[in-house]
Protein backbone atom coordinates (compact mmCIF):
# COMPACT_ATOMS: atom_id res chain seq x y z
CA UNK A 1 0.00 0.00 0.00
CA UNK A 2 1.39 3.01 -1.44
CA UNK A 3 1.00 6.98 -0.79
CA UNK A 4 0.50 8.99 -3.93
CA UNK A 5 3.67 9.75 -5.32
CA UNK A 6 5.49 7.04 -3.40
CA UNK A 7 7.22 4.07 -5.39
CA UNK A 8 5.11 1.14 -7.00
CA UNK A 9 5.21 -2.27 -4.33
CA UNK A 10 8.53 -3.99 -6.33
CA UNK A 11 10.18 -0.86 -6.32
CA UNK A 12 10.51 -0.32 -2.45
CA UNK A 13 13.13 -1.39 -0.21
CA UNK A 14 12.93 -5.09 1.54
CA UNK A 15 11.85 -3.16 4.42
CA UNK A 16 9.30 -1.09 3.24
CA UNK A 17 8.10 -4.25 1.40
CA UNK A 18 7.78 -6.78 4.43
CA UNK A 19 6.29 -3.36 6.47
CA UNK A 20 3.55 -2.77 3.87
CA UNK A 21 2.82 -7.13 3.34
CA UNK A 22 2.36 -7.27 7.32
CA UNK A 23 -0.12 -4.66 7.14
CA UNK A 24 -2.29 -6.04 4.48
CA UNK A 25 -1.99 -9.50 5.84
CA UNK A 26 -2.73 -8.35 9.42
CA UNK A 27 -5.62 -6.47 8.01
CA UNK A 28 -7.02 -9.44 6.27
CA UNK A 29 -6.00 -12.37 9.14
CA UNK A 30 -5.61 -10.80 11.70
CA UNK A 31 -2.58 -10.10 13.38
CA UNK A 32 -2.17 -13.56 15.72
CA UNK A 33 -3.47 -15.39 12.41
CA UNK A 34 -0.51 -13.97 10.08
CA UNK A 35 2.82 -15.58 10.80
CA UNK A 36 5.68 -13.90 10.21
CA UNK A 37 7.03 -16.80 7.10
CA UNK A 38 3.58 -15.90 5.43
CA UNK A 39 4.70 -12.03 5.27
CA UNK A 40 7.97 -12.53 4.37
CA UNK A 41 5.93 -14.66 1.55
CA UNK A 42 3.58 -12.10 0.37
CA UNK A 43 6.89 -9.43 0.25
CA UNK A 44 8.58 -11.64 -1.72
CA UNK A 45 11.65 -12.23 0.62
CA UNK A 46 13.41 -14.15 3.04
CA UNK A 47 11.69 -15.09 6.73
CA UNK A 48 15.57 -13.94 8.16
CA UNK A 49 14.84 -10.35 6.82
CA UNK A 50 11.82 -9.76 8.96
CA UNK A 51 14.43 -10.49 12.32
CA UNK A 52 16.83 -8.51 10.53
CA UNK A 53 14.86 -5.51 10.07
CA UNK A 54 11.99 -5.63 12.61
CA UNK A 55 13.93 -8.12 15.45
CA UNK A 56 10.32 -9.30 16.16
CA UNK A 57 6.56 -9.73 15.40
CA UNK A 58 5.94 -7.54 17.79
CA UNK A 59 8.15 -4.89 16.19
CA UNK A 60 6.39 -5.65 13.04
CA UNK A 61 3.60 -4.42 14.07
CA UNK A 62 4.27 -1.61 16.14
CA UNK A 63 6.01 -0.50 12.54
CA UNK A 64 2.29 -0.55 11.06
CA UNK A 65 0.71 0.65 13.67
CA UNK A 66 2.98 4.06 13.50
CA UNK A 67 3.22 3.75 9.30
CA UNK A 68 -1.03 3.54 9.38
CA UNK A 69 -1.61 6.23 11.69
CA UNK A 70 0.99 8.38 9.31
CA UNK A 71 -0.82 7.26 6.46
CA UNK A 72 -4.17 7.97 7.49
CA UNK A 73 -2.93 11.86 8.54
CA UNK A 74 -1.07 12.31 5.23
CA UNK A 75 -4.60 11.31 3.10
CA UNK A 76 -6.52 13.60 5.58
CA UNK A 77 -3.99 16.15 4.87
CA UNK A 78 -4.05 15.68 0.93
CA UNK A 79 -7.62 15.78 0.63
CA UNK A 80 -8.96 18.44 3.28
CA UNK A 81 -6.00 20.89 3.60
CA UNK A 82 -4.85 20.06 0.33
CA UNK A 83 -8.41 20.79 -1.59
CA UNK A 84 -8.93 17.60 -3.08
CA UNK A 85 -12.12 16.23 -2.03
CA UNK A 86 -13.35 17.58 -4.92
CA UNK A 87 -10.69 15.62 -7.15
CA UNK A 88 -11.70 12.29 -8.74
CA UNK A 89 -8.57 10.94 -9.80
CA UNK A 90 -6.75 11.39 -6.29
CA UNK A 91 -9.82 10.24 -4.28
CA UNK A 92 -10.50 7.40 -6.66
CA UNK A 93 -6.79 6.55 -6.14
CA UNK A 94 -6.75 7.50 -2.16
CA UNK A 95 -10.36 5.25 -1.45
CA UNK A 96 -8.78 1.53 -1.57
CA UNK A 97 -5.63 2.57 -0.23
CA UNK A 98 -8.19 4.18 2.71
CA UNK A 99 -10.24 0.76 2.98
CA UNK A 100 -6.65 -1.10 3.66
CA UNK A 101 -5.98 1.53 6.37
CA UNK A 102 -9.81 0.82 8.48
CA UNK A 103 -9.42 -3.10 7.70
CA UNK A 104 -6.07 -2.80 9.94
CA UNK A 105 -7.10 -0.24 12.54
CA UNK A 106 -10.30 -2.79 12.86
CA UNK A 107 -8.26 -5.44 13.40
CA UNK A 108 -5.84 -3.98 15.40
CA UNK A 109 -8.10 -1.83 18.17
CA UNK A 110 -10.09 -4.72 18.62
CA UNK A 111 -7.82 -6.79 20.03
CA UNK A 112 -7.44 -5.61 23.44
CA UNK A 113 -3.54 -5.23 23.55
CA UNK A 114 -1.49 -2.93 25.01
CA UNK A 115 -0.44 -2.21 21.63
CA UNK A 116 -4.08 -1.41 20.96
CA UNK A 117 -4.36 1.03 23.25
CA UNK A 118 -1.30 2.60 22.67
CA UNK A 119 -2.63 2.95 19.16
CA UNK A 120 -5.99 4.42 20.01
CA UNK A 121 -4.11 7.43 22.91
CA UNK A 122 -1.97 8.67 19.92
CA UNK A 123 -4.84 8.62 17.46
CA UNK A 124 -6.77 10.74 19.76
CA UNK A 125 -3.32 12.61 20.68
CA UNK A 126 -2.94 13.43 16.76
CA UNK A 127 -6.68 14.66 16.43
CA UNK A 128 -6.41 17.08 19.37
CA UNK A 129 -3.08 18.26 17.38
CA UNK A 130 -5.38 18.46 14.37
CA UNK A 131 -7.69 20.41 15.71
CA UNK A 132 -6.05 22.93 17.46
CA UNK A 133 -3.46 23.65 14.87
CA UNK A 134 -6.39 23.91 11.97
CA UNK A 135 -9.21 25.28 14.50
CA UNK A 136 -7.27 27.14 17.02
CA UNK A 137 -9.97 28.57 19.50
CA UNK A 138 -13.11 27.34 18.25
CA UNK A 139 -13.56 24.11 20.38
CA UNK A 140 -13.62 24.44 24.36
CA UNK A 141 -12.33 21.37 24.95
CA UNK A 142 -10.22 20.44 22.33
CA UNK A 143 -9.10 16.49 24.08
CA UNK A 144 -12.94 15.55 24.62
CA UNK A 145 -13.70 16.20 21.22
CA UNK A 146 -10.94 14.51 19.99
CA UNK A 147 -11.96 11.39 21.75
CA UNK A 148 -15.29 11.65 20.45
CA UNK A 149 -14.58 12.17 17.13
CA UNK A 150 -12.03 8.83 17.53
CA UNK A 151 -14.58 6.61 19.84
CA UNK A 152 -17.46 7.48 16.47
CA UNK A 153 -14.94 6.12 13.78
CA UNK A 154 -13.95 3.01 15.59
CA UNK A 155 -17.59 2.72 17.00
CA UNK A 156 -18.02 1.71 13.44
CA UNK A 157 -15.81 -0.41 12.86
CA UNK A 158 -17.07 -2.27 16.45
CA UNK A 159 -20.60 -2.66 15.18
CA UNK A 160 -19.00 -3.29 11.69
CA UNK A 161 -21.37 -6.29 10.88
CA UNK A 162 -24.64 -5.08 12.09
CA UNK A 163 -23.88 -1.79 10.30
CA UNK A 164 -23.31 -3.62 7.08
CA UNK A 165 -26.36 -5.70 7.81
CA UNK A 166 -28.67 -2.14 8.04
CA UNK A 167 -26.62 -1.08 5.06
CA UNK A 168 -26.62 -4.73 2.39
CA UNK A 169 -23.02 -3.54 1.53
CA UNK A 170 -20.01 -4.45 3.86
CA UNK A 171 -19.12 -1.03 5.45
CA UNK A 172 -15.50 -1.82 4.81
CA UNK A 173 -15.89 -2.79 1.16
CA UNK A 174 -15.83 -0.13 -1.60
CA UNK A 175 -19.81 0.44 -2.06
CA UNK A 176 -20.72 0.58 1.77
CA UNK A 177 -17.60 2.51 3.08
CA UNK A 178 -18.38 5.20 0.46
CA UNK A 179 -22.12 5.24 0.94
CA UNK A 180 -20.88 5.89 4.86
CA UNK A 181 -18.42 8.70 3.69
CA UNK A 182 -21.10 10.08 1.91
CA UNK A 183 -22.97 10.43 5.10
CA UNK A 184 -20.08 11.09 7.12
CA UNK A 185 -19.50 14.64 4.86
CA UNK A 186 -22.90 15.42 5.27
CA UNK A 187 -23.38 14.88 9.18
CA UNK A 188 -19.75 17.18 9.42
CA UNK A 189 -21.68 20.02 7.13
CA UNK A 190 -24.69 20.19 8.35
CA UNK A 191 -25.26 20.79 12.09
CA UNK A 192 -28.33 19.33 13.58
CA UNK A 193 -29.37 21.87 16.51
CA UNK A 194 -29.45 25.53 15.93
CA UNK A 195 -27.35 27.94 17.30
CA UNK A 196 -29.29 29.20 19.81
CA UNK A 197 -30.31 25.16 20.79
CA UNK A 198 -26.62 24.44 20.88
CA UNK A 199 -26.17 27.58 22.99
CA UNK A 200 -28.85 26.78 25.29
CA UNK A 201 -27.43 23.48 25.96
CA UNK A 202 -24.10 24.57 26.21
CA UNK A 203 -25.13 26.72 28.85
CA UNK A 204 -27.15 24.11 30.93
CA UNK A 205 -24.03 21.57 30.97
CA UNK A 206 -21.64 24.28 31.93
CA UNK A 207 -24.06 24.58 34.74
CA UNK A 208 -24.57 20.89 35.90
CA UNK A 209 -20.38 21.26 35.31
CA UNK A 210 -20.22 24.01 38.17
CA UNK A 211 -22.37 22.29 40.71
CA UNK A 212 -21.24 19.13 42.99
CA UNK A 213 -20.74 16.33 41.69
CA UNK A 214 -22.59 13.61 42.83
CA UNK A 215 -22.85 9.69 42.37
CA UNK A 216 -25.99 7.99 42.05
CA UNK A 217 -27.91 5.44 43.98
CA UNK A 218 -25.61 6.54 47.05
CA UNK A 219 -28.07 8.03 50.30
CA UNK A 220 -28.57 11.12 49.06
CA UNK A 221 -27.13 11.08 46.33
CA UNK A 222 -23.88 11.98 48.46
CA UNK A 223 -20.71 13.34 46.45
CA UNK A 224 -17.59 11.31 47.15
Amino acid sequence: MTAVGEPAFEDLTAKARLRDAALRLFAERGIEATTVRAVAAAAGVSGGLVRHHFGSKDELRAACDAYALEQAVLLKQQAVLGGRLGDVGFMSSAHPRMLVLLRYFARSLLDGSPSAEAMLSEMVSLTRDWLELHHPGEITDPLAHAALLVSMEIGALVVREQLSQVLGADVLGPEGQLRLARAKVEFYSRPLLSPELAASALETIDRLRARPQTVPGRPGGSAL
